[in-house]
C-alpha cells in the first residue's frame, strides 16, 4: 500500500475511469472530497510525482506502466487493472507495461497482467444479445467463472478445485454454459482485429478442463474428487502424472485455429519429448501463457502447482507441497514411491559428496604440483645468479669467472727443459760405450 492512503479503498477512490490518479493533473484539489482522499494527499506537491506512476508517462492517462507504477508488487498491478488501466500503451521506447515488466525482472507483474480478464467483457454475456431471450451466462455464475479466467495457476488439479469450492460452479448444466462462454471468448479473442493468441489458448485450455470435469460428473457415483485423483495418479517406477499429462497434450492438440503461432510453438517443444520427461507439458504451457520464464528460481507445489511452496514430505525430502491438505491429497499416490524417492536421494547425495571429496583431492594435488614447481624454478634461478654474477665497472661489463686449478700443460716450458737434459745425457753415455 502507498504511502499516505489507509486502505486499499482510499487508493482506488483516487484512481479515475481510466486508471489514473485524478490528482496527477491538478495541484491544488482532489476530486474526492472524502477525509480518505484528503488524507491521501494531504501533501499534494510532493505527492504528485507519486500520483503520476499510475500513468504510462507518455501522455496516456489509461496506460499502466508495471515497472513504475506497480514497483513489482502483484497487488498494486491488480488494483490499477480492476481500476481501467490499459495493457496495451506503450511507452517512450515503445514497450508496454509487460515487456517494461519482463525486462525488469518482475515475472510477477507478467503474470497477472497477461492473464487479466476485465470483469465487463464478461458480464458483456450476462445479458440478453440481440434475438436471444435469455443471458448465455447467468449473472450468479460470472464471479466464480471470472476468478477461476484470472487465475494465474493453470495447473488442471488447481483448476478443479476452484470449480469444486464454488457449489454454484459444480453442476453440469452450469459448467456448460461456462465452457460454451469460453469457446465464444476464444473465438472472439482470434477474430478481433488486435488478435490474442495467448488469451484465446487460455480459454480453450479451461474449457476443456470444464469439459472433462463434465464427463466426471455425468458418470454415476463419479464426482470431482474421482478426477482429482486420475490427474494426481501416477505410475509405479517414478510416480509420474500420466493422464495429466496426456488431458494437457490433448487440450492443445484440439485448439481449433491451426495457424496461430502459439500453436506452434507448442506443438515444436511438446511434440519430441517423450511422457515422463522434461520439459512437461504443463511447464510449456504455462510458459507460453503466463510469461513465466524457465531460470526463475521458484517451489512449485506438487498437487496444485501453486508458486512459493515451501513444504516437503519428511521422509524423502523430494516431493513439495503448499500446505498439508495438497499432502494427503497427493499421499495415495506418492506413498507407492516415497521410499524408492529417499533411497534415489540418498544415493545422489552419496554420489554427490564422492564427486566433491573426488574433487578437492584433485584441487590439492594441483596445488602441490603447482607449488613444487614454483620452488624448482625458484632454485634454478637462483643457482644461475650465482654462478654468473655481471660486474659493472663504469660503462664496461666484466664477467669474473670463478678461481679453478689449471691445468699444466705437458708443453709447457719447465717440461720441455726436463726432456733435453734427459736426451743429452743418454748421448754421452752412448758416446762412452762406443770408446
Amino acid at each position: 500500500m502507498l504511502p499516505g492512503a489507509k486502505s486499499v479503498k482510499a487508493l482506488t477512490s483516487c484512481l479515475g475511469s481510466r486508471g489514473v490518479c485524478n490528482e496527477s493533473n491538478s495541484l491544488t484539489s482532489c476530486e474526492q472530497p472524502s477525509s480518505l482522499a484528503t488524507d491521501g494527499h494531504r501533501s499534494v506537491r510532493s505527492r504528485r510525482s507519486r500520483c503520476q506512476r499510475f500513468s504510462s508517462g507518455v501522455g496516456e492517462p489509461g496506460g499502466l506502466q508495471a515497472g513504475g507504477g506497480a514497483g513489482g508488487n502483484k497487488k498494486i498491478t491488480w488494483i490499477m487493472l480492476e481500476a481501467g488501466a490499459e495493457t496495451d500503451v506503450v511507452n517512450s521506447v515503445g514497450r508496454t507495461a509487460a515487456q517494461m515488466a519482463a525486462f525488469v525482472g518482475q515475472h510477477d507483474c507478467v503474470t497477472v497482467i497477461n492473464n487479466f480478464f476485465p470483469r465487463k467483457k464478461l458480464d458483456y454475456y450476462t445479458k440478453p444479445q440481440g434475438l436471444d431471450k435469455e443471458p448465455r451466462l447467468p449473472v450468479k455464475l460470472a464471479g466464480p467463472l471470472h476468478k477461476i479466467i484470472t487465475t494465474t495457476n493453470l495447473h488442471p488439479v488447481k483448476i478443479v478445485l476452484l470449480v469444486k469450492e464454488n457449489p454454484l460452479l459444480a453442476e453440469v448444466e452450469a459448467m456448460q454454459k461456462c465452457y460454451y462462454v469460453l469457446d465464444l471468448i476464444c473465438e472472439k479473442c482470434m477474430k478481433q482485429r488486435d488478435m490474442n493468441e495467448v488469451l484465446s489458448m487460455k480459454m480453450h485450455y479451461i474449457s476443456c478442463i470444464f469439459q472433462r470435469c463434465i464427463l466426471f460428473l455425468k458418470e454415476p457415483e463419479h464426482t470431482l474428487d474421482g478426477l482429482i485423483k486420475s490427474l494426481l495418479k501416477g505410475r509405479d517406477k517414478d510416480g509420474f502424472p500420466v493422464y495429466q499429462e496426456k488431458l494437457i497434450r490433448e487440450c492443445i492438440r484440439k485448439f481449433p485455429y491451426c495457424e496461430a503461432t502459439l500453436l506452434q510453438q507448442l506443438v515444436r517443444s511438446i511434440a519430441p519429448v517423450e511422457i515422463g520427461s522434461d520439459p512437461t507439458a504443463f511447464s510449456v504451457l504455462t510458459q507460453a501463457i503466463t510469461g513465466q520464464v524457465g531460470f526463475v528460481e521458484a517451489e512449485f507445489c506438487t498437487t496444485c502447482g501453486e508458486k512459493g511452496a515451501a513444504k516437503r514430505c519428511s521422509t524423502c525430502k523430494m516431493v513439495i507441497y503448499c500446505d498439508q491438505n495438497c499432502q494427503k491429497m497427493h499421499w495415495f499416490a506418492h506413498k507407492k514411491v516415497c521410499k524408492m524417492l529417499k533411497e534415489a536421494q540418498e544415493k545422489q547425495e552419496i554420489k554427490a559428496a564422492n564427486e566433491k571429496k573426488r574433487q578437492e583431492r584433485k584441487q590439492k594435488r594441483e596445488a602441490v604440483q603447482a607449488a613444487e614447481s614454483i620452488s624448482n624454478q625458484e632454485q634454478l634461478v637462483s643457482g644461475n645468479t650465482k654462478e654468473r654474477e655481471p660486474k659493472c665497472d663504469g660503462d664496461k661489463t666484466e664477467e669474473i669467472i670463478p678461481n679453478k686449478q689449471i691445468p699444466i700443460s705437458p708443453f709447457s716450458p719447465d717440461n720441455l727443459s726436463e726432456e733435453s737434459n734427459l736426451t743429452n745425457t743418454a748421448v754421452a753415455k752412448a758416446y762412452e760405450s762406443e770408446e
